[in-house]
C-alpha cells in the first residue's frame, strides 16, 4: 500500500477541500471539490447517487485527489489511486462525519429529501508532493 509521506500528512488531517477528478465517458476529466477523509490507508469520499462523479467512478474507477495547502499554495499533495468499494450503508453518517469535521456542524443539511449518499473508499495507488 502507497503511503502518505510524513512531509504532506498534515494535508489529510486537517479539514483541507480536495479536488477530485474522473473520467468521463468520452475521456475527458471532470473534477469537483470534495470533503475527504483518511482512515487506515484509505481516502473516503462522499456524494449524492446519480452525479457525474458518482456514474465516472462507477464505470472508470482511476481517480485523483489534489490538496493544496491553504497556507501555502505551492505546497500540495496528489493521490492517485482507484475506488475500491462503493457503499451506501453508512454513506449518511460518514456525509455527517465530514460535516462536523470541515465546517463544526453537527449534520449535513444540503442534502434533498430524496437524495441517497454513497461513500467511496480509495485505494491510493501513487502519491506525488511538491
Amino acid at each position: 500500500m502507497v503511503v502518505i509521506p510524513e512531509t504532506h500528512k498534515d494535508l489529510v488531517e486537517r479539514p483541507v477541500i480536495a479536488v477530485l477528478a474522473t473520467i468521463n465517458p468520452d475521456g475527458s476529466p471532470q473534477a469537483s471539490p470534495v470533503w475527504f477523509d483518511y482512515v487506515d490507508g484509505y481516502v473516503r469520499v462522499n456524494s449524492a447517487r446519480g452525479r457525474q462523479k458518482d456514474k465516472n467512478m462507477r464505470a472508470r474507477p482511476w481517480v485523483s485527489l489534489v490538496i493544496v495547502d491553504p497556507d501555502n499554495p505551492y505546497r500540495y499533495l496528489e493521490i492517485r489511486g482507484r475506488v475500491v468499494r462503493i457503499m451506501e450503508e453508512g454513506a449518511r453518517e460518514h456525509i455527517d462525519a465530514l460535516a462536523r469535521r470541515y465546517t463544526g456542524a453537527e449534520r449535513f443539511t444540503l442534502s434533498a429529501p430524496d437524495e441517497v449518499r454513497v461513500m467511496y473508499l480509495i485505494e491510493p495507488t501513487r502519491v506525488v508532493t511538491r
